[in-house]
């Protein structure tokens, strides 16, 4: 990791001072704080670097927790560089909990820092002073977080700043990536900070990606070449841009049909001809060759899988999920690296490989899976007309006129809403989905996190009511008009939790749910959600008529482009 600036380190006042000069030499652009009696040190230090003209990371208040992760999540998914998080000892820890899971299951990298109640009753500068000082106490904080992070450990002392700040960042950022949890108790904060040994250039690198193993990238590109109806699996190859372009080179080539499951990321543009949609389920059956691309979840085992005889191909940074504590999907051939690489391996492996079967069916598999895509994309035209007409309005309408009025260059932040086969998305870096662990409430403040890391860029957060209430919106908003960031958040409002509904249909196809309506997930009365964003100086606009949605789009993207935030509260089903 190189440093952002090779000036000497000013001194600073004390350790907390030192820490967030390091930071910013260490490549951290934000620090997302909701900070407590024990950072008194930082907000001190922050004063002292503003009067000095020190440069420092940039310190962005946050009136909740779990925002101030989700918007750390949202720079580094735009970003791919880790951020920082301050949070109140083990309460605030507690509540940036469900942000923290998110962010470890996806493999997000992100620095997060707690208070540590002072360990001196008296006789040392921060010492206890308060009453909750002894209430607040654990005997294992970090075991709070411990199951979600990469590593934990306390600041014991001023000399142990920077190799214990380069040692966070750098297994933060090591492959699979993920947070880290550091506490700082109030004393080590206040101590005068200690000479570094290497202000200009972190102490330690993170580990380089793993270079795909040579032998079993041939078996697998043996495996595909001898295969006449291959299919690609993927859920965030994405995750890497470069990989993007590679993905759909080696799609075309080959006539290789590539499901983007439950996507993360955008892996494959949505009109590319070899996109197979959204389901694995309709190819499965005809399956002779399976190539999982980065995908935690490739198929439900209970409903449909791959035929015993049909081998499997793993592959990523993680390819077994190893973190998962039960995950039986078969694996073929296991192959560990990053998705470009991977790819790339891949494509040169099957070049060298005589004409085979994949070569001779080519034709044949392009024709069919076009014709599946022609066959999908009349049926999502059905589905949106419906939606149009649908009292009140369907998700496809909704998703299919927001996707016209932002356009292709926008950046979309779903959680759960979007209807992909309506949406047309094909810029690496254009979709983000919500973690595999489905924490509620990540969107918005994700949404808020990729605007500031992409200014220029419109940025739309998709969310359901249940996931905007989730999000904390008033925290969000007030956030959002006081460092200026300006979304557009579409809100489907049904007025409750579609998924407990489905969910219960499905176990109970013929139960009294089905009949008289599922309890513990409707609510019969809806908040005016627009009312929460004008509160904070934004545009707000509920709409109930699908005819009226354009129009109503139209207005919010105006307000958008004069700096202010948006949304719109769609009435919907």
């Amino acid at each position: 990791m190189k440093a952002t600036d090779p000036s000497p380190l000013v001194a600073a006042a004390s350790t907390g001072q030192a820490l967030l000069e390091l930071l910013r030499r260490r490549g951290v652009t934000y620090l997302f704080a909701n900070s407590g009696t024990d950072f008194a040190s930082i907000s001190e230090g922050l004063a002292s670097a503003a009067e000095a003209a020190i440069p420092v990371v940039e310190a962005v208040l946050v009136p909740h927790e779990n925002i101030a992760v989700g918007m750390a999540y949202g720079v580094a998914m735009v970003t791919g560089a880790p951020q920082a998080v301050m949070v109140h000892v083990n309460v605030g820890t507690a509540n940036a909990l469900c942000g923290l899971i998110n962010a470890s299951r996806e493999n997000v990298p992100m620095l997060l820092m707690a208070g540590r109640t002072p360990l001196y009753e008296s006789g040392r500068p921060g010492a206890r002073s308060l009453n909750i000082h002894w209430a607040q106490e654990m005997f294992d904080q970090g075991g709070i977080v411990r199951e979600h992070v990469k590593w934990d450990y306390e600041l014991r002392a001023a000399s142990q700043l920077e190799v214990v700040l380069d040692r966070a960042l750098a297994i933060a950022n090591t492959e699979p990536a993920g947070p880290v949890y550091l506490t700082l108790p109030r004393e080590v904060l206040a101590e005068p900070a200690a000479v570094l040994a290497s202000p200009a250039a972190a102490l330690m690198a993170p580990a380089a990606a793993r270079l795909p193993d040579h032998g079993a990238i041939e078996r697998a590109a043996q495996i595909l070449a001898q295969a006449e109806n291959p299919l690609i699996i993927t859920s965030r190859a994405g995750r890497e841009p470069q990989a993007v372009p590679l993905l759909a080179a080696l799609a075309e080539r080959y006539a290789l049909p590539v499901v983007e499951y439950r996507p993360k990321h955008l892996s494959l543009a949505s009109d590319h001809p070899m996109h197979g949609g959204y389901e694995t389920d309709p190819w499965l059956a005809s399956a002779d060759a399976i190539l999982v691309l980065d995908c935690d979840v490739p198929w439900i085992p209970s409903i449909r899988q791959p035929r015993p005889e049909v081998p499997v191909i793993q592959v990523g940074i993680d390819p077994l999920f190893s973190r998962y504590p039960v995950r039986g999907f078969r694996s073929d051939v296991t192959i560990a690296g990053s998705s470009q690489a991977i790819v790339a391996a891949l494509g040169a492996a099957l070049a060298a490989q005589a004409a085979g079967p994949l070569h001779r069916s080519a034709e044949a598999r392009r024709k069919h899976v076009m014709q599946q895509g022609q066959a999908r994309a009349a049926e999502a035209q059905r589905a949106i007309e419906s939606a149009r007409k649908a009292k009140p309005m369907g998700f496809a309408w909704v998703t299919h006129c927001l996707s016209r009025a932002a356009g292709e260059d926008a950046t979309f932040v779903n959680e759960y809403s979007l209807v992909r086969s309506a949406l047309r998305v094909t810029r690496p870096g254009g979709f983000f989905g919500a973690s595999p662990v489905g924490g509620l409430g990540w969107g918005l403040p994700a949404a808020l996190g990729a605007k500031l890391a992409d200014p220029g860029r419109l940025v739309v957060a998709a969310l359901g009511d249940g996931s905007y209430t989730f999000a904390n919106p008033i925290a969000c908003h007030q956030t959002a008009a006081e460092y200026g960031i300006a979304t557009l958040t579409v809100v489907f409002n049904n007025s409750g939790y579609g998924a407990v509904e489905r969910a219960t249909r499905a176990m109970y196809p013929q139960g009294k749910a089905v009949r008289g309506g599922t309890p513990l997930a409707w609510f019969r009365k809806s908040p005016a959600f627009e009312r929460a964003i004008e509160a904070c100086g934004g545009y707000g606009e509920r709409v109930e008529d699908a005819e009226a949605l354009p129009a109503a789009l139209e207005r919010a993207l105006g307000a958008v482009r004069e700096g202010r935030q948006a949304l719109l509260n769609v009435i919907c089903a």
